[in-house]
């Protein structure tokens, strides 16, 4: 769950992108920063505090990996405002605001098996009919649920997975 803080930072990257007209831009740049704060070397780096501001700003601003000075900018202001283990979030946040501009929802659809590529496509044509809006749909493996499918997109999550049901039952078989 996306902090207080990151969901702030995700808003002000979001009304900059907008402002600039550049949201894809600014969605890359995230991307890149994310990848680079992931690497568990270069994270070491970021969150030492026995390293000085300036110079984890330097080694910032050193990689090619952000390529403009925006991104480096972006990856400087979260270094000195401690919060580089926060730039997910920051992310997972711009993006739901540009998908909310957009008319766009995220989806996930989480099978017991990998779904077919037509499957797939009805799943996210019939969710898209049924919600107005463009539908990104990404789907997740997990044997666990043994059968059916567990859908989630913003706040709502719709389970007709064959775990639950059988849970379900459990539980009014013990009740008895």
């Amino acid at each position: 769950m996306a902090t207080a803080a990151a969901k702030r930072y995700g808003r002000a990257v979001f009304e900059l992108a907008q402002q600039d007209g550049n949201l894809e831009a600014w969605s890359g740049r995230l991307a890149r920063i994310r990848e680079l704060f992931a690497d568990p070397e270069v994270a070491a780096v970021l969150n030492n505090p026995t390293i000085a501001t300036e110079r984890r700003e330097a080694f910032v601003a050193t990689q090619p990996h952000l390529f403009d000075d925006e991104a480096t900018n972006l990856a400087r202001l979260l270094i000195e405002s401690g919060r580089v283990d926060e730039v997910d979030a920051i992310e997972e946040e711009f993006q739901r605001l540009a998908d909310e501009a957009a008319g766009r929802v995220r989806a996930t659809v989480t099978t017991a098996i990998e779904l077919e590529t037509a499957d797939r496509d009805r799943v996210a044509r019939e969710l898209s009919k049924r919600l107005d809006k463009d539908v990104r749909l990404s789907v997740v493996v997990d044997p666990r649920i043994l059968g059916g499918l567990k859908l989630q997109y913003g706040d709502r999550l719709v389970d007709a997975t064959v775990a639950t049901r059988l849970e379900q039952l459990r539980r009014k078989l013990a009740a008895s």
